[in-house]
């Protein structure tokens, strides 16, 4: 059986705020979608953190529960625990296999975890990651530095934008901001 994939998420820090947007969207290879109401962006740590993941379904759920474990162990430290995930991830020969991608951020910060060791803060307060990734970081920088949508705003619109050009992007939204 194919694997399940594609999503787009997008996060946005803006006064004071950060929000995070990602699409419903699941589909299975590259031609089939199977699900429209899919949740990759999700609340942990008592509410405090948000996370959203793009990738393969069962290795991003996987990757989110072991960023959990992290935060439960270093008492909600985003950066401490990004650092011990994505050294897990890259050390462990189980994990090294799984194929995501997670933005993670509290109210301070806003970080992006890869498989290949990487735990990125963007410059700019924008990342978005998935299929649709791309345009909904462009569509987030162009409305970031135009107007004067809030983070939350932002995100949503962004996400919309990208679901109005990429096939493996929709508009059923799953939004969260902290």
């Amino acid at each position: 059986m194919e694997q399940i994939h594609a999503t787009t998420i997008v996060a946005v820090k803006k006064g004071g705020k950060t929000a995070m947007a990602g699409d419903g969207q699941a589909t299975l290879g590259q031609s089939i979608v199977f699900k429209n109401n899919s949740v990759k962006v999700r609340r942990l740590f008592d509410s405090k953190v948000i996370v959203g993941f793009a990738g393969v379904v069962a290795d991003a759920f996987a990757l989110c529960n072991r960023f959990e474990d992290m935060l439960n162990k270093y008492n909600g430290n985003l950066m401490r625990s990004a650092v011990e995930l994505a050294s897990l991830w890259r050390l462990d020969k189980a994990l090294r296999q799984l194929e995501a991608q997670m933005i993670v951020a509290d109210s301070e910060q806003m970080l992006l975890i890869s498989g290949t060791g990487e735990v990125l803060e963007p410059e700019s307060g924008i990342c978005a990651i998935g299929s649709g990734g791309e345009y909904a970081h462009a569509a987030a920088l162009a409305l970031s530095e135009n107007t004067k949508l809030s983070a939350k705003e932002i995100a949503d619109k962004a996400i919309r934008i990208a679901a109005q050009i990429c096939v493996f992007t929709n508009d059923h939204i799953t939004l969260e901001e902290v």
